[in-house]
């Protein structure tokens, strides 16, 4: 029996397109493949480097080296009483078992063991003179690759170091590793395909938040003394207050951004940050002191000239701290309520003033300003950075919404408005918008943000004390609960700086008490909520301290207080 020709070309054509696709599949695993091989070199060089100084220095005590707080480890630094390779190697030995317990660390930067060798030579301290630093996978370091966690940013070495990374060499720092993201960073879980899950170090069972999720559990174990990541969400806070550690994201561009790798290229509404993260506020300080300095102000000018502000920072007049317990859109699970609760009253019995600060219509802001400015473009770019990749990771909902055309986002916008108002809100975000549009977006957002400042100088406040999401989720759950940023995002939308101190720990009554959680819409999203929460006795749990823009040392003043006041209270319990 003879085959139509017509059909035989048919055959033909859709087999040689199964073989290409399979071809090419193939060489995007063989490349998935070679990522996680030069990673798990990374680790070997790291343990053949730290067992080398060992076998030569039997003798050094590391363990107390790793217990010293930042500013004490600089000084001790500085002044040559601690060697530089005894600090070193410790932390590169602690920084690969941390590594091997959460899988944290994509790369080892192994010209750091270089810059150490050059350093002794020099005799120019900075700083963070022979500080060693950890950097997040999206902030460029030259010669190493930026992947995002895609297939298509692997051997693309960034030709130099970002701004950031620059004016750390300049202080003294050594960066030494590149830790993991979720791809594309629009997640605060910490998965990509090609390096895998990162878990926290505290409940391998929980993420370490995200997307600087290899920063929080780095330096969360202890594996770092000081981390750098970004900021566009949460993707600081998330990390620190699930690790229990701290962190500051500052005003957008008190540290510079050129070099830093964006998830979502271009895009103004919601204002991203470079932060550090350490495990206390004063090693904050120090970083903030050793980065706002002329280098940073000459490499990057358009980052304002503004040195660290010793005088703001110290001092110790009272404050007028606003406060609120919920937003209205995210319920506070029980320990974040009483985080807040016990703060303020630390906060009160030590002379400070606390006044009431009402959050009104969250929903629009994340839906139309927070959503609606990511993914203005309907999510055509977002869209197009996936093309070649073998997984859309934990952010298939937005893939699946952005893919729709418009006239289906409207529909099923208003099919679900009755039942699911917060959905339908999400949706009808999603949808294409015109220059115009944009342009609008942009105004609504600056008069937003003008009656938000209104309304703190109505109250005559210095600072704010806020809710922080918490204790860290079970892994695998922040992608069905996009709509929790609630509380994070808002400050990227204001563009104010922020940081995130542990306060509390999940208690036995706090546990019997998320029973009754319902949530404020009793949708999905809060029953999945109460899930990703469920077994979270003893993780830490911390609150968020907000100050206005370009006043990040009030916040950090504003953190000191809140972190000396809670140390005080576990020691008197």
């Amino acid at each position: 029996m003879r085959v139509p020709l017509p059909a035989l070309l048919c055959c033909s054509a859709a087999s040689l397109l199964l073989l290409l696709r399979w071809r090419r599949r193939r060489g995007l695993w063989r490349k998935v493949k070679e990522a996680q091989r030069r990673q798990e070199r990374s680790l070997v060089q790291m343990e053949a480097a730290t067992q080398r100084f060992r076998e030569q220095h039997p003798s050094v005590n590391t363990t107390s080296i790793l217990s010293l707080p930042l500013p004490e480890l600089s000084k001790k630094l500085r002044d040559g009483s601690l060697p530089l390779e005894h600090v070193f190697y410790a932390y590169v030995g602690k920084a690969v078992q941390i590594a091997i317990e959460t899988n944290c660390i994509t790369e080892y930067l192994q010209e750091s063991e270089t810059q150490l060798q050059k350093m002794k030579l020099s005799g120019k301290p900075g700083l963070l003179y022979g500080v060693p630093v950890s950097i997040k996978d999206s902030i460029d370091c030259q010669g190493h690759d930026s992947t995002l966690g895609f297939i298509k940013n692997l051997n693309k070495p960034a030709e130099e170091d970002s701004v950031v990374v620059q004016v750390l060499r300049r202080q003294g720092a050594i960066p030494f590793v590149k830790t993991n993201v979720p791809q594309s960073l629009i997640s605060y879980d910490c998965k990509n395909l090609l390096f895998g899950q990162t878990y926290n170090p505290l409940l391998f069972t929980r993420t370490p938040g995200g997307s600087s999720g290899g920063e929080g559990a780095l330096v969360g174990g202890g594996g770092s003394i000081l981390g750098f990541g970004t900021d566009v969400g949460g993707s600081l806070r998330f990390p620190a207050a699930f690790c229990g550690i701290c962190a500051l994201k500052p005003t957008g561009n008190r540290l510079s951004k050129k070099g830093v790798i964006s998830g979502v290229l271009g895009q103004k509404a919601v204002v991203s940050a470079v932060g550090p993260m350490a495990k206390d506020v004063e090693s904050l300080a120090l970083c903030m002191r050793a980065l706002l300095c002329e280098d940073m102000f000459s490499l990057d000018s358009t980052v304002p000239p503004l040195p660290f502000n010793e005088e703001v920072y110290s001092s110790t007049r009272p404050l007028r701290i606003g406060y609120y317990e919920t937003d209205f859109f995210t319920m506070p699970g029980p320990t974040m309520r009483r985080a807040v609760r016990e703060t303020k009253q630390l906060l009160e019995d030590a002379g400070h003033t606390l006044v009431p600060f009402e959050l009104t219509d969250v929903d629009n802001t994340l839906f139309n300003f927070c959503v609606k400015g990511i993914f203005a473009d309907g999510g055509a770019s977002f869209v197009k950075k996936f093309k070649g990749e073998l997984e859309r990771g934990s952010v298939r909902l937005f893939f699946w919404l952005a893919k729709s055309p418009d006239w289906l986002k409207t529909v099923l916008s208003w099919i679900a408005k009755p039942f699911v108002p917060r959905f339908s809100g999400l949706i009808r975000s999603m949808r294409s918008n015109t220059v115009d549009d944009v342009w609008i977006l942009h105004h609504e957002i600056e008069e937003f943000c003008h009656q938000f400042i209104a309304q703190w100088k109505k109250l005559n406040l210095d600072v704010m004390l806020c809710p922080m999401l918490g204790p860290a989720l079970r892994i695998g759950y922040p992608g069905k609960l996009s709509v929790a940023v609630s509380y994070t995002m808002l400050y990227n939308i204001l563009d104010f700086p922020v940081g995130v101190v542990p306060v509390t720990m999940v208690t036995e009554e706090d546990e019997e008490e998320l029973k009754g959680y319902q949530g404020y819409f009793r949708d999905w999203w809060d029953r999945t909520l109460v899930k990703a929460f469920r077994g979270s006795e003893g993780l830490p749990v911390a609150v968020q301290c907000v100050a206005l823009p370009w006043q990040e040392e009030l916040c950090l003043r504003f953190m000191k207080e809140v972190e000396t006041l809670v140390l005080k209270k576990n020691m008197i319990f």
